[in-house]
């Protein structure tokens, strides 16, 4: 039977129905102690539906809640996912960038330090071209000075040689 032609039976009609007499009829009050028993079940099937139904929809409001959480869970999971790969991405391009400065300052640095290098070996190149100068004029100073030593030693006593001809550099 479909639901719409069901026919629904309540308590209170099983205890109120009333039957016709007739001459052979049925014992009236085993009718009655059965329509009493058939009201008293129904009543009890019927508490039992409501609080079957109470039940289900507890159940179905607990269910629809844990399938929220579980899409809340799962939205919150991807979530985190999605932002530890941004993380792991952040970092690594904080990281090379990082690495692009350090070596952009190392670049620096050395570049800074080539260029004093350059300034120092100038430098001691030009105190090196010095001191050979200094060295040639000094030796043609006292090349000059052993000169008139030697010529006044002459004069003095023309016999005598110059009192040490082993000094290196030295002429007559």
């Amino acid at each position: 039977m479909s639901d719409d032609h069901a026919f629904h039976l309540t308590p209170l009609d099983v205890r109120s129905q009333e039957f016709g007499r007739a001459v052979r009829g049925y014992d009236r009050a085993q009718v009655d102690e059965f329509k009493l028993a058939i009201s008293e079940e129904l009543e009890r099937l019927l508490r039992d539906r409501a609080q079957h139904e109470e039940r289900l929809r507890g159940l179905q409001d607990q269910l629809r809640a844990f399938r929220d959480r579980e899409r809340a869970m799962n939205e919150a999971l991807v979530a985190a996912q999605q932002l530890r790969v941004d993380s792991r991405e952040q970092a690594e391009r904080e990281a090379e960038l990082v690495l692009r400065e350090a070596r952009a300052e190392a670049e620096r640095i050395l570049e800074r330090a080539r260029q004093e290098e350059a300034i120092v070996r100038e430098r001691a190149d030009g105190v090196a071209r010095q001191f050979t100068a200094y060295v040639a004029s000094f030796r043609t100073l006292l090349e000059r000075h052993l000169g008139e030593v030697d010529g006044l030693q002459r004069r003095v006593r023309p016999e005598a040689e110059p009192a040490d001809e082993t000094l290196p550099g030295r002429q007559r």
